[in-house]
């Protein structure tokens, strides 16, 4: 639900070009992954991988585990905050908000417990189902409701084909940051891969995911910003319906979602930590009390970190792409890059690219810039996603850390 108001910075043409090519990227660069880890079965986290490409240097595994558990703890902490906005916006800010990202941190880490990513596949069926009820909800209440909230305050719905004049760098790039961290997941899909139980299938569910995202993606983002407009975008878009009920009733169903997503990151960090601790003694394969509680209390930290960023970076649409600039650079295409590059040297040699002919020069000159599209994610986007946020604080767009203060959406829209 992002993506609405990627589109109201963006413009909706530049918006839906970005969404389809940061689509084709995440799907070139996940197939690599998926042949890097063919290659290599011993693989288990993306962390192996980061040791693999960079000289098979210890320092690389410890600066990857290290990206990796932050990674991960910032999107537990994103999800402790869209859930503190939706228990505001249900209960019209019935408790102080940092008791409400408590409530989500302790339900997401109860929801964590199951140790096998065969329980955690069925909650990702029900999740998916629900998600998209949900913002098709979205999309169809947006269309038929009289107006979004706050209309006419600022005028006639404007719906943009560019970015209006007055765009920043910095507001163009975080939203660009918005779209991209909704695709990129990679670092993730070798954990998946080593699970499987037929790893050769996994670019056949790859291809279908990617269609449906941007088939879903591209709909819901630009019907949601046709319907609300440049001037009455929120982010998430759940606030920008004007009638309370559809509000409620589509935000509602994100609530398998917010707890899903959260415990999938959860669980993949728990799982890295509790493998190194117990490798090769009883409590990795059997259920004995030490390693149940180790598992337990290690969850529980992630989630305490997690509470602590929610309430630290209490904003949606800047939490998102500072995750983005500073994770999403590395495990979204600078690691793939790297990876297709080592490959094709060790199968080729390091002509390679004069070798293979046509393919070779296109091979390298595409994984040459995405590994520079990471360089600017990691430069010009944090800088970027930095910004925003001290420009927020400075317009007192959002409350402080720690505050009790409604990050929720109101009953009813009150001008300012």
């Amino acid at each position: 639900m992002s993506f609405p108001y990627s589109y109201s910075i963006l413009g909706l043409v530049p918006g839906l070009i970005f969404t389809v090519l940061v689509a084709a990227m995440v799907l070139y660069t996940s197939l690599v992954l998926w042949e890097f880890c063919m290659r290599h079965p011993e693989v288990r986290d993306v962390c192996d991988i980061g040791q693999m490409l960079f000289w098979n240097k210890k320092w690389a595994w410890y600066a990857t585990a290290v990206m990796f558990l932050l990674n991960n703890t910032f999107i537990q902490g994103f999800h402790c905050l869209v859930s503190a906005n939706y228990l505001n916006t249900i209960s019209q800010h019935g408790l102080c908000t940092i008791g409400f990202s408590a409530i989500a941190a302790v339900v997401c880490w109860v929801c964590s417990l199951p140790r096998t990513f065969s329980v955690l596949a069925r909650l990702a069926t029900a999740s998916a189902f629900f998600t998209f009820i949900s913002v098709f909800l979205a999309m169809v209440f947006a269309a038929i409701e009289d107006a979004p909230t706050g209309f006419p305050s600022k005028g006639p719905i404007q719906v943009l084909a560019i970015p209006q004049a007055g765009t920043t760098f910095v507001m163009g790039t975080n939203a660009f940051m918005n779209i991209s961290y909704t695709f990129i997941g990679q670092i993730t899909i070798p954990s998946f891969i080593a699970e499987m139980k037929e790893p050769r299938d996994f670019p056949k569910a790859l291809w279908a995911v990617t269609i449906c995202e941007v088939i879903v993606f591209g709909l819901v983002g630009s019907i949601v910003y046709a319907y609300t407009g440049t001037n009455y975008n929120t982010a998430p878009a759940f606030g920008s319906l004007g009638n309370l009920t559809y509000r409620k009733v589509s935000f509602s169903f994100m609530i398998p979602t917010l707890i899903f997503l959260g415990v999938l990151y959860a669980s993949v960090s728990a799982r890295f930590i509790f493998f190194r601790i117990f490798k090769g003694t009883k409590h990795l394969s059997h259920h004995t009390p030490l390693g149940w509680a180790v598992w337990a209390g290690i969850l529980a930290l992630t989630w305490v970190a997690a509470f602590i960023i929610a309430e630290v970076i209490p904003f949606f649409s800047d939490l998102l792409s500072i995750m983005s600039s500073l994770f999403d650079s590395f495990f979204g295409f600078i690691f793939w890059g790297v990876a297709y590059i080592r490959m094709r040297r060790a199968d080729h040699g390091p002509d390679f690219y004069k070798i293979r002919g046509w393919r070779g020069w296109v091979g390298i000159v595409v994984n040459v810039v995405l590994i520079f599209i990471g360089l600017f994610f990691l430069s010009g986007g944090t800088y970027a996603s930095v910004q925003s946020i001290i420009d927020g604080y400075h317009a007192d767009s959002f409350g402080g850390p720690f505050s009790c203060a409604s990050n929720g959406f109101p009953d009813e829209y009150v001008p300012a």
